[in-house]
């Protein structure tokens, strides 16, 4: 697997080209995104890619935010650690400082399509649209069988649990906050939290099986 770029590579335009030509040649992102189209076909909405440079289905860590966010684009649009931002850049730098190797990762939404109008602000996932995102959470469980630990970030993705638990029992299930530094900035407890559910889910997949 290619090492991961630059911080903040994909607003980089040829970067953001380069992989989506990976995505188009890549055998472990394509059940995934066969499932983004169903998904899209069935809400209507856009549904961003896995990165092409992560575990796709061979990841053995699933992480799980709320939903892409309006800096998202409506087209073209991969759910990556690579994006710009606070959050992005928030991931790459506790990711890495847990020792998680890009190849053991997928990072996912629990509401797996754009929500916001283009140019919209913010906003949070309404309880319909969780409902109906955590419908598609089992059929991508179905498409990793090396997963050995699943990471919910925020409270939103903490509603997949029972989903997890119910489709994959025996998995690890770790809750930590959401990375954006909405919050990682407003308390030093924060950042110290999602620091130690990352080493915690470091050392499992050190234990776990290759």
């Amino acid at each position: 697997m290619p090492r991961g770029p630059h911080a903040g590579a994909l607003s980089n335009a040829a970067e953001l080209a380069a992989r989506h030509a990976l995505l188009e040649t890549a055998p472990h992102t394509a059940p995934i995104r066969a499932l983004a189209r169903r998904i899209h076909e069935t809400t209507g909405r856009p549904v961003p890619d896995p990165d092409p440079i992560d575990g796709g289905v061979e990841a053995r860590l699933l992480l799980l935010l709320e939903t892409p966010g309006p800096r998202m684009s409506h087209e073209n649009a991969i759910v990556s650690r690579d994006k710009s931002g606070g959050t992005g850049a928030n991931l790459r730098r506790f990711l890495g400082a847990a020792g998680i190797a890009r190849a053991d990762t997928l990072i996912w939404n629990a509401v797996p399509w754009i929500i916001h109008a283009p140019g919209a602000l913010n906003r949070a996932p309404r309880r319909t649209e969780l409902r109906a995102g955590l419908d598609f959470l089992p059929p991508l469980l179905d498409l990793l069988p090396r997963l050995r630990v699943a990471v919910l970030a925020g409270r939103f993705a903490a509603a997949a649990e029972p989903a997890i638990r119910v489709a994959r029992a025996a998995l690890p299930v770790l809750a930590m906050p959401h990375p954006s530094p909405t919050y990682v900035c407003t308390n030093p407890a924060i950042p110290a939290r999602i620091a130690a559910v990352l080493d915690e889910a470091a050392a499992l997949l050190r234990a776990a099986p290759a």
